[in-house]
């Protein structure tokens, strides 16, 4: 069994993974490189847990999965409960758990626990019923309730698009999303009055970044400045000049794409790109040909996480979208969100290996299986 599941992993997804990680581990390099080495060092601990994590899942039963599904989330729902009231804050939100050996945002782990228990509910139950759609409408909207009052728009934002995704492909009707969609500016209008005045100032800074260089706008500029002034070939390794005259904050963190663009230029962003392009579209595939539901839409909400990660990080830092913070996957530095990733990708890993007959055994027409 041992030997015949290393033979049934999905190379490609193994080549995309390593692939990014050697971008990431390099980039985070020339990001602290005249800082804190404690960051890269801390980073590559994190990979290496969480390699040997992602093929621990390897072998771990699509069904295990689905019976832990409502305890995750519940648990993840919990602690997202105590982070107002004990959590650790840092750079002015409240969004971490301190646990004394470790701190983690619980926010990391309940995306990818709403997106298996809306995998598990919605398996074997037919989608268009109104209690249906109250039950996602409750299962989706008491986390994003939690984590906008952290607050962190950024990861609400990626909570309810991935939930949205992964509802669509479950079979609801459009017409639930064309209503809601009629909804939002009565919702916008309501969370706009509700929002901090940073997370107002970052709206209307995005509208105009010139309209205060100096303050507000500051950083979107110089990220701008690094991208574009990175030309074709980039300006070399370690050779980026707004990274070297700490022009970008956060440069190791949501800014990180900033730093990549300006030292390895257009052609390295491609390269990138193209990298996560892959990883998407393999993701997506092997939703496609997942031979459970389960494991069909737990792979597409996945995929979904993915993917607005990528598009809102790089949108942000190249000025096409208002800043939140949300990380570059598996190029930015953050232990919590990296190890969540790669457990995340080792359960893709698990649907693509069950779907190619590893298991058999145990479909025996089960949705859950």
């Amino acid at each position: 069994m041992f030997t015949e599941t290393l033979y049934k992993l999905d190379k490609f997804l193994i080549f995309c993974l390593l692939s990014i990680a050697t971008l990431g581990l390099t980039v985070l390099y020339a990001a602290v490189y005249q800082g804190d080495h404690a960051i890269f060092q801390k980073q590559c601990i994190y990979w290496g847990v969480g390699l040997i994590v992602f093929f621990s899942l390897c072998f771990l039963p699509l069904r295990s999965l689905g019976l832990i599904a409502w305890p995750f989330y519940i648990v993840s729902l919990l602690c997202l409960a105590l982070v107002p009231i004990i959590g650790d804050v840092h750079m002015g939100a409240r969004r971490w758990l301190d646990l004394g050996v470790v701190s983690f945002q619980p926010s990391e782990m309940m995306k990818w626990a709403l997106m298996l228990v809306l995998a598990h509910w919605f398996a074997s139950r037919e989608p268009n019923t109104w209690k249906n759609f109250l039950v996602a409408v409750v299962l989706c909207g008491a986390p994003a309730a939690l984590i906008v009052i952290q607050p962190d728009l950024g990861t609400t934002l990626v909570l309810l698009f991935a939930a949205i995704v992964m509802l669509m492909i479950a079979g609801f009707a459009w017409r639930w999303f064309f209503a809601a969609l009629a909804a939002s500016p009565i919702i916008g209008y309501f969370l706009w009055g509700h929002l901090h005045d940073y997370q107002k100032q970052r709206v209307l800074t995005f509208i105009d970044p010139q309209s205060d260089p100096l303050g507000s706008g500051y950083h979107v500029i110089q990220s701008m400045i690094a991208i574009g002034s990175g030309g074709l070939l980039g300006k070399g390794f370690l050779e980026g000049t707004q990274v070297r005259l700490h022009f970008l904050p956060e440069q190791h963190t949501d800014f990180i794409f900033s730093v990549f663009a300006e030292e390895a230029g257009l052609l390295g962003v491609s390269i990138l790109l193209i990298l996560y392009a892959m990883l998407i579209s393999r993701m997506l595939s092997i939703a496609h040909h997942a031979h459970t539901r389960f494991g069909s839409l737990l792979v597409t909400g996945i995929s979904a996480i993915f993917m607005i990660y990528a598009f809102i990080n790089i949108g942000m830092v190249s000025g096409i979208l208002p800043v939140v913070g949300v990380p570059l996957p598996f190029i930015s530095y953050g232990g919590s969100a990296l190890l969540t990733m790669i457990t995340a990708l080792g359960i893709v890993m698990r649907v693509s290996i069950e779907s190619n007959g590893v298991i058999d055994w145990q479909r025996a027409n089960n949705p859950l299986v």
